[in-house]
């Protein structure tokens, strides 16, 4: 009996970790969970954007599919039956986002955390993630979802990070929440996983100069948009980490001369190489949406160090060899990414957590064993 308890023990020790990616996107945070450690077998998306992406970097099926059309079955299937099961997500962050001044509950993305719930109550998954902006946080959705994960049973843990503490190269501060049936569980901290801020330079220093409207022949991908003749000479009397302040008169945009206007002096800016770089939005790419300019050519960045920023791998692909490539529908898919590296931190937390808690059982059922 008591070689047969110890089998079962061991057997429960080396049970894995397979995840289901809700909202799953290009796949940052399944890159991450993948190079932590963890199987994630399926990334579901309602943009078909995200399949060639999704699909050609990361070990794992893609469903183009909304979620709330999507049935219990079509997730529970991918799970594994003796696993510890995951499940993860970043439900579309704009409506809670504070460059959206317009969103309102009427935008029905903000309710998609209900659906997360409804998947949560009827796979009763081992471990739940969600990552998400800090603005979140102070939402009646949010509290409703946190609410709901303590009800069924989770411990719940959930913090607002600055994502450059962890070593992506960017200023990225978001919300993200861990939960477990499994014990208390928490986020490993900056120095547990030896991390530090990355800085542009670190990041994207050596890539090779290209000039406004051009790519890289060897990488199509690095590739960064035109400028007018007005914002080329713009970009000429910009400095890093200046603003637009610094210009002459005649060269400062109309609305910035109102009262209105004054108080966004980050657009039109270059990034410096010795920090890290300031948020990736969807418009990155574009000299006049922020801090977006090259710190040292006279161009916005590109794609491709767009998407470094974000922490992706410099060779990720995200369109297929020989695909014309769509500065904002690329823009989009890299700005909404969930980054590489923090999806590495959830990842490594989360396997942590496994270990601790398999451990603490091991050790409980080991003295009742010799107990009996």
């Amino acid at each position: 009996m008591k070689n047969e308890s110890q089998t079962k023990i061991r057997a429960t020790a080396r049970r894995n970790i397979y995840a289901v990616d809700l909202f799953c996107g290009a796949g940052g945070l399944t890159h991450g969970l993948v190079k932590a450690g963890v199987n994630v077998c399926l990334g579901v998306d309602i943009d078909p954007a995200c399949e060639y992406p999704y699909t050609i970097n990361n070990n794992a099926k893609f469903l183009l599919k909304s979620v709330e059309d999507l049935s219990t079955d079509e997730l529970a299937n991918h799970f594994r039956k003796n696993g510890i099961k995951l499940l993860a997500g970043c439900a579309p962050c704009q409506t809670f986002s504070k460059y959206n001044q317009k969103a309102t509950e009427a935008d029905k993305r903000w309710w998609l955390l209900r659906e997360f719930s409804r998947f949560v109550n009827e796979i009763s998954p081992d471990l739940v993630t969600m990552e998400n902006v800090p603005r979140l946080i102070k939402q009646n959705v949010f509290d409703e979802f946190v609410a709901n994960l303590k009800v069924n049973g989770y411990s719940v843990v959930y913090q607002i990070v600055n994502c450059a503490e962890y070593g992506v190269p960017q200023q990225r501060n978001r919300l993200v929440l861990l939960a477990s049936k499994l014990g208390a569980i928490s986020l490993l901290s900056p120095s547990e996983f030896d991390k530090k801020p990355q800085t542009v330079k670190e990041a994207i220093g050596e890539l090779p100069a290209i000039h406004a409207g051009t790519s890289c022949h060897e990488d199509p991908l690095h590739q960064c948009s035109a400028l007018s003749e007005i914002n080329m000479r713009r970009m000429e009397v910009s400095r890093p980490g200046g603003t637009w302040r610094d210009w002459p008169k005649e060269l400062v945009v109309d609305c910035h001369k109102k009262s209105s206007g004054k108080t966004y002096p980050s657009v039109y800016g270059r990034m410096t190489w010795d920090d890290p770089a300031p948020t990736m939005t969807t418009q990155f790419y574009g000299f006049g949406n922020g801090r977006f300019g090259h710190p040292e050519q006279n161009r916005a960045i590109s794609l491709r160090e767009g998407a470094i920023l974000q922490s992706f791998p410099r060779h990720y692909e995200f369109v297929r060899p020989g695909e014309e490539i769509c500065l904002k529908s690329i823009g989009r898919l890299i700005g909404n990414a969930v980054p590489v590296t923090l999806g590495e931190v959830i990842g490594a937390s989360l396997l942590s957590h496994v270990t601790d808690e398999t451990k603490r059982m091991y050790r409980s059922k080991r003295r009742n064993c010799r107990s009996q």
